[in-house]
Order: structure tokens, then sequence, then C-alpha cells
């Protein structure tokens, strides 16, 4: 490596490794990944449901069979979606809640319940949920017919409209809050001890008792005090969250997110795991809204449906080089070994075989490749040239399934991921032709001559 690519990846490594790196061992972003990860299967499950009840829109020739048939129990059957996407920040706060006490018990070795923070997160996010404001000197419960909040609740068409995604990031605040108040008791001994012959559930249930009043008392005095300024805490919050969500959902954002993802995974971090779990709230968040009509770019699975097709650095291309058109052997090997997991997104034998990994020949394709495809399919849905993505896809879905199920059926959206991944191989092909000449130079100057006779 010259002096030049070796002072790239140190600044790399000073201006991004290093504060992200320390960002991704936080206890709480550790806990908010294992709350993401554990809220997928259900945001899965409820867009299954979404997508079979919109086929119809995709294939007109359904609609009598359907009419007929599925819809006369589509109440039924799309309770799935309304009970996981209606009610994600629920999701949100309970699995943050048992994430964050696990994390902190194991590591500061306190007796802390998982299953206590997750009820008391809970708890406290349902405190925080109606609506008050004070008329004539009391504090009252909100009722506005025509915005449809009864006696403080909100109700949305799922039905209590601050469970769904537009509470996500109030859940997860109140779970810290919670998690941290529970910490504390624990930490100072501010609990009720009993004598072990009593039965584990009863005495995790007498050692809850104070840190539940900690928690009742300090969500009461916070929801008091912006009460009485005439707000309350989703109202505060909407406006930094909101903030970052749109600004995350623009084209400078998005390529801002993948130029750091592909940074870090450069000098060895997994980039995709500490920047797209951050980031889940939002891409979740944004589904939801694209469900309900809206146009937005960045939502659930639109990296691996879109951009990172094949894996991080957009490799699926790149892998079919190496299979078919790479000269050097070490390049076929490792072509014909990563061919399989490629096709499912998955690339690690790419990273670390190739690898791409401080390797200052293929850096450059490695961050162009995605933030084209990222831009490619950006503006493909702010254009409404394809639909957004409504439904989230497992990740590992191969190259246009994921696109075409996602955006509920859009064969132009499953088109788009294939443009996007021959647009990636043209990016990769100069750069891996001019490594794989270099691979076969040394593999050739490596022969030894046969000896002669």
């Amino acid at each position: 490596m010259d002096g030049s690519n070796s002072k790239l990846f140190s600044f790399l490594e000073k201006t991004i490794m290093g504060p992200l790196g320390k960002l991704a061992q936080f206890k709480i972003v550790r806990a908010i990944m294992g709350a993401g990860m554990g809220a997928i299967p259900f945001t899965i499950v409820g867009s299954m449901f979404l997508v079979f009840n919109i086929l119809p829109m995709t294939f007109p020739f359904l609609q009598g069979i359907f009419d007929s048939t599925f819809f006369k129990i589509s109440e039924l059957y799309m309770l799935a979606n309304s009970t996981t996407m209606g009610i994600l920040a629920l999701y949100f706060c309970i699995g943050l809640g048992y994430e964050y006490t696990k994390i902190i018990a194991e590591e500061e070795e306190l007796n802390m319940a998982p299953i206590t923070g997750a009820l008391l997160s809970m708890f406290a996010f349902f405190m925080s949920i109606p609506q008050l404001v004070i008329d004539n000197g009391s504090v009252v419960r909100l009722t506005e017919m025509e915005e449809n909040i009864i006696n403080g609740w909100a109700i949305g068409g799922d039905g209590v409209a601050r469970l769904g995604t537009v509470g996500i990031f109030t859940g997860i605040i109140m779970a810290v809050i919670t998690v941290q108040l529970y910490r504390l008791c624990v930490a100072r001994h501010w609990v009720i001890r009993m004598p072990e012959q009593v039965p584990e559930g009863v005495s995790r249930a007498f050692t809850a008792l104070i840190p539940a009043f900690l928690v009742a008392f300090v969500v009461l005095i916070i929801v008091g005090v912006l009460v009485a300024f005439n707000t309350d805490i989703f109202q505060l919050i909407a406006i930094p969250f909101g903030f970052v969500t749109q600004l995350t959902s623009s084209w400078i954002g998005v390529m801002v997110i993948y130029f750091l993802v592909h940074a870090l995974w450069l000098v060895g971090i997994h980039g995709a795991n500490i920047i797209f779990s951050l980031i889940t709230p939002i891409t979740l968040g944004n589904m939801a809204l694209n469900a309900e009509g809206a146009h937005i770019p960045l939502a659930g699975e639109f990296n691996n449906a879109f951009v990172t097709v094949g894996g991080s650095g957009a490799t699926l291309g790149f892998c079919f080089f190496l299979v078919y058109m790479a000269k050097s052997e070490q390049l076929k090997v490792l072509g014909k070994a990563a061919l399989v997991p490629a096709i499912f997104n998955i690339n690690e034998p790419l990273i670390f075989g190739v690898p791409l990994i401080y390797n200052p020949y293929l850096a450059l394709p490695f961050f162009l490749a995605p933030m084209a495809s990222a831009s490619i399919a950006y503006f493909a849905i702010q254009l409404e040239i394809i639909r957004p993505v409504i439904a989230l896809m497992p990740w590992p879905s191969p190259v246009g399934v994921g696109a075409f199920i996602g955006s509920g059926g859009d064969w132009k959206a499953a088109v788009c991921a294939v443009i996007c991944v021959v647009v990636s191989f043209f990016i990769y092909l100069p750069f891996v032709r001019s490594y794989d000449k270099r691979l076969l130079k040394e593999e050739m100057a490596n022969i030894e001559p046969a000896p002669q006779s």
C-alpha cells in the first residue's frame, strides 16, 4: 500500500471508525440494536398480510375473486398487520427495556431482571400517551372529536395512534429513563429484599415495587411539567427527531448514510450493523407512512432490496465477474465459494477473502457502487416511477424478489433492482479487471519453471 492510500485509511480510522466504533459500544446503542432486531419478525409477518391485501392493486384480474372471498374476512386477517405495524412503538419500548436492562445487569453485575425492565418501560410509556390540558386551573384529559381524541387517547385506524410508528422515539426515551431509574434503585439498594425461601417470582415482584413507584413519580412529574407548558413529550421530541427523519430521507442524507456504512467496512468494522441498526426506527416509520400513501425512498428494506444487493458494497455483479471472467485462480476460487451466499445478500467471504477491507485497489468502487444504486432507487421512488417500500421482506431476499414484494408487487421495482445490480457491476468492472491482472501477474511470477530433463 503506497503512502497516499495509507494516509486515506488512517484518516478513515481516525475520523470515522474511532468515533462510530466507540458509539457502537455504548450500552444504549447496543440495546437499541437488539430491540430493532427483536421487532423485525413481527414487522415481516404484518407486512406479508398487507401485501396480500393489496394484491388486486397489482393484479387487477384478482379483484373480483378477492371481493367475493378474502376481502369478506380482511378485517380478521389484517389484525396481524394492525397489531404489528400498528403498535410498533410498543414492541420497541418493551424490547429496549428488556435488552438495556439485560446489558446493564450483565456488565455491571447488578441484580436486575430484564423482564422487570421491560414491564417498567411499558408502564412509563403508557403514562406518557394520554393527552392532557389545563382547563380552569385543573388538569383534564383532552377530548377532540374532530381529531379523534377521546378522553386523552388519540384513536387512529389501528387503535391508539401513539402506539404506532409516531411513538417509537417516545417509547425509546421512556425505556431509557425507566431502566436508568431501575438501575439507580438497585445500585443504591432501594429495593425490598425478601428471604431466600421466597419463590423467585414473588421476590422479583417486591424488588420491582420501589422502582415502579420511582418511575411513576418521575414520569408523572415530566408529564405534569410539559402539560403546564401546554405540550407533551410526543410534541416535544417531534421537532428534533422529525428533523433527523427528514434529513435521513433526503438524497444527501442517504448518500451520507452509505458513505459511513462503507467507510466503516473499509477499516474492518461491520458498518451496516452499526448504521442501519440506529436508523431502523426511522426506516420502519417511513415504511408505515408509505403504506398510508406517502412516497419516502428510505423505508423498510430499501437497502437490501435496491442498494447493497449481494451484500455491503453492492457486490453481486462483482461476484459474477469473479466466477465467470476472472483470470487469477485466487479470485476464481473466491467467486465460486461466495456466489451462493451473495445471491442472498451475504458477502463476508468477499469482504474478508478478496479482501475488500483495507484494499486500496477496490476502495473507490466499494464506495461508488452502493451510492450509485441508492441514487437510482431513491430518484425512481421520489419521482414516482416505482412504488416505495410498504412491506418488510427478509433481508436475504434475492435480487428483484425483495423489491417486488416489498413494494407491494410493483414489477418496475424489480426491474429497478436489476438495473442497480448492472450499474454496480460496470462501476466495479475496470477496477476489478485491473486488480485481477495484478493478482494473475503475481501468480505467474510465483510459478516455478518445470525442471528440464
